[in-house]
């Protein structure tokens, strides 16, 4: 079982910066393959980034590709999303999310691959 609390949303000018932080509880984070999906108002939740369980594998939409990281500590049992040159349509709830435990696949891309989920954190872009 692994807990997952989101933090670091907020309000951010279009073209800023934010870094959201995912903490997650247990002593098996180092074995779930971890994602940051997003939803914005009025519509479905839709994949953001993932990264495998020991952070060498890294996956992104193409609608953030080249501005956001997604990265991990599992030393601290953290996992980070750094925005960058954010957009208002990058306006949403966003959420981080763990795969199942020990499973060989490198990065999770489905909701429905994941089974842990926060409960997420508000991000606004103003334009």
């Amino acid at each position: 079982q692994v807990q997952l609390v989101e933090s670091g949303g907020g309000l951010v000018q279009a073209g800023g910066s934010l870094r959201l932080s995912c903490a997650a509880s247990g002593r098996t984070f180092a074995m779930h393959g971890m994602g940051w999906f997003r939803q914005a108002t009025g519509k479905e939740r839709e994949f953001v980034a993932a990264i495998s369980r020991i952070g060498v594998n890294t996956y992104y939409a193409d609608a953030v590709k080249g501005r956001f990281t997604i990265s991990r500590d599992n030393v601290k049992n953290m996992l980070y999303l750094q925005m960058s040159s954010v957009k208002p349509e990058d306006t949403a709830v966003y959420y981080c999310a763990a795969g199942p435990a020990g499973i060989p696949i490198a990065v999770l891309l489905r909701e429905d691959e994941y089974h842990y989920w926060g409960q997420g954190t508000q991000v606004t872009v103003s334009s």
